[in-house]
């Protein structure tokens, strides 16, 4: 499809930024507005994926844009890509802004090893990860919860796994919110969703989840990079890419229920059911941002839980400590989460509560919400790329703050969805092709490689091009992989 046949208009303001306008669609409370080439959008106007984002400028209490990010692709209710933020005293919490899996998000790892080091050792290194860290769906984890203990670290987030020797003070300081939102209240969790997380923490999950053992590939700006411990080409990098498991699934499809149910009680009118919300500081509002709290808590412990054993797995595999291995982490970010932030609105500092659908932090130097060793520099952005191509190290920006809410993308975004991957991939090709690149894959689920093959996904490259040349975000390092471990 291309613009002409769009039904709607669209206005290109730059080479990087798109708008709906407001009068677009009746009922429409401010414009849409997309970040995005002219490459890209024909992939976008392929879905439907614009009247969501003007389906979302409908929400009461919403502010300035609905806003989509270059990586913006189909999803429930919001687009995947998506960012909005509502007034907290008159707008509405949605559960599908923030997605099934929350807090789904990316945690980076440093170590002093090299390309050359690494590779000697890839194979050995994969097994252990792969026996180290449970994946799959369904799959379950190391750790036994008794239901105290899961209520626990649905309140204290990483800090559960800290206390369990999973890891370090410093992982805590270099996680976006310290690992942990502080309203997360188990009596706001169903028992189904509790029996569900119980056994799968510390597991990566099925999906486009992965741990990617990758080397830096390329250093943008070497200063920047110094701070975050990224000192030279053909370093390696650990990534991780998981979230909240079934316990975040449970919780997104239990208050989906209960909203759809009370949209109407609140003289809410929506374009699209699966917008379903409540206002948030109505009891349902108040009682979905607890339970996704402890959702997001949930996601931040089991990356925590993964990482202490990446780390063991290192060192079994090179026979040193991970303090010898200098393996600290850089960063962790969330990327499918809503948060009570303050921002400003026509010169206003005012309190929003801003939806990240497939979309990440990008808060800039100064700012008081990012670790004290990156406020010179900005808070780092984690992007992942496909398995096949490269994933990028960026930090946020005062622009981003001004115009995005402090938001950029997440990463490449799909442009086939999982089934027409399936059906026009064959998974042992794809591994093949890989294995050409030097790149080793270990999934439990063979045919599921198809699904993330790099056909199926957006070059990551221009997507960054986008992001930095809109001054979302400004690039740091690209990454290749080397070796994946898939769900």
């Amino acid at each position: 499809m291309s613009i002409s046949q769009w039904q709607g208009q669209l206005s290109k303001l730059d080479n990087s930024r798109w708008e709906i306008p407001i009068d677009y669609k009746s009922g429409m409370l401010v414009p849409g507005l997309i970040y995005t080439n002219e490459s890209m959008l024909g992939s976008i106007l392929k879905e439907q994926t614009l009247d969501q984002v003007a389906n979302v400028a409908f929400l009461p209490g919403i502010v300035n844009y609905s806003l989509a990010m270059p990586d913006i692709h189909w999803g429930y209710g919001f687009p995947i890509g998506g960012v909005a933020a509502m007034r907290v005293n008159e707008g509405v919490i949605s559960p599908g802004g923030v997605g099934y899996d929350i807090n789904c998000g990316v945690r980076l790892l440093r170590t002093n090893l090299s390309e050359v080091e690494v590779r000697s050792k890839l194979k050995i290194l994969l097994n252990e990860l792969s026996t180290n860290v449970p994946s799959g769906l369904g799959s379950e984890g190391k750790v036994r919860l008794n239901h105290k203990e899961m209520d626990n670290l649905m309140v204290q987030g990483a800090q559960w796994a800290i206390e369990q020797g999973f890891g370090t003070r410093h992982d805590l300081e270099v996680t976006e919110e310290y690992g942990c939102l502080k309203n997360g209240n188990p009596d706001k969790i169903s028992e189904k969703a509790i029996n569900r997380g119980i056994p799968q923490l510390g597991t990566l999950g099925s999906g486009n989840h992965f741990i990617e053992v990758q080397a830096v590939k390329e250093i943008f700006n070497s200063r920047i990079a110094n701070v975050m411990g990224i000192h030279e080409v053909g370093q390696v990098l650990v990534l991780i890419h998981t979230g909240s498991r079934g316990f975040g699934h449970q919780v997104c499809t239990d208050n989906l229920r209960i909203m759809e149910k009370t949209v109407k009680r609140y003289g809410i009118n929506l374009p699209d059911r699966q917008l379903a919300c409540s206002p948030i500081e109505s009891p349902e509002g108040k009682d979905y941002l607890s339970a996704m709290a402890s959702a997001a808590n949930y996601a931040w412990c089991n990356r925590q839980c993964i990482a202490h054993w990446i780390r063991e797995s290192f060192s079994r595999v090179f026979s040193k400590t991970s303090q010898e291995l200098d393996m600290r982490q850089v960063y962790d970010v969330a990327h499918n989460i809503a948060k009570i932030e303050e921002h400003e609105i026509n010169g206003k500092k005012i309190k929003l509560c801003v939806h990240r659908k497939g979309a990440t932090r990008a808060f800039p130097p100064g700012h008081t919400d990012i670790p004290q060793c990156y406020i010179e520099i900005g808070q780092p952005v984690l992007i992942p790329g496909d398995m096949g191509r490269c994933s990028f190290i960026a930090v946020g920006t005062h622009k981003a703050m001004s115009e995005s809410f402090g938001s950029t993308c997440h990463g490449a975004g799909r442009i086939l969805s999982r089934n027409a991957a399936r059906r026009s991939l064959n998974s042992r090709e794809v591994i093949h092709n890989l294995q050409d690149k030097g790149i080793i894959i270990k999934a439990g689920n063979i045919s599921s490689i198809a699904e993330e093959a790099s056909q199926a996904y957006k070059d990551i490259t221009e997507v960054i091009d986008v992001v930095q040349q809109a001054g979302l975000s400004r690039k740091i390092a690209s990454t290749i992989p080397m070796g994946v471990i898939k769900g």
